[in-house]
């Protein structure tokens, strides 16, 4: 909750004994209440803030069980890929996103 009301994708911290699917997995039925199929990874990123420095291990997922329920954020949305840029996002997630666009490019193309 370091960022707040700024939208970010979901995660969180791994644990020592996880990978960075079983986190990934976990922290979505934390957060979201869903179970996920993971499809593909994506590049990971880091960025530093003032105050800290953030790695991201983003993928492709989708929702394979359960109903999006909000145990740690605030809103859910969904939106068409021309839309994403409208939202206020967290700078450490403006590498990911920028890449999950040139995926979403490269498989219509």
């Amino acid at each position: 909750m370091s960022m707040p009301l700024k939208w970010e994708f979901p995660g969180g911290k791994i644990k020592s004994s996880e990978s960075l699917e079983d986190c990934l997995r976990r922290e979505l039925v934390e957060e979201l209440g869903v179970e996920i199929v993971i499809s593909q990874p994506l590049p990971p990123t880091t960025y530093e803030y003032p105050s800290f420095t953030v790695s991201l291990y983003p993928f492709i997922c989708s929702i394979a069980a359960g109903e999006i329920k909000l145990n740690e954020h605030a809103a859910v949305t969904w939106l068409l890929p021309g839309e994403l840029y409208v939202l206020d996002w967290a700078e450490a997630d403006l590498p990911v996103l920028a890449i999950y666009c040139q995926q979403l490019e490269k498989v219509r193309s």
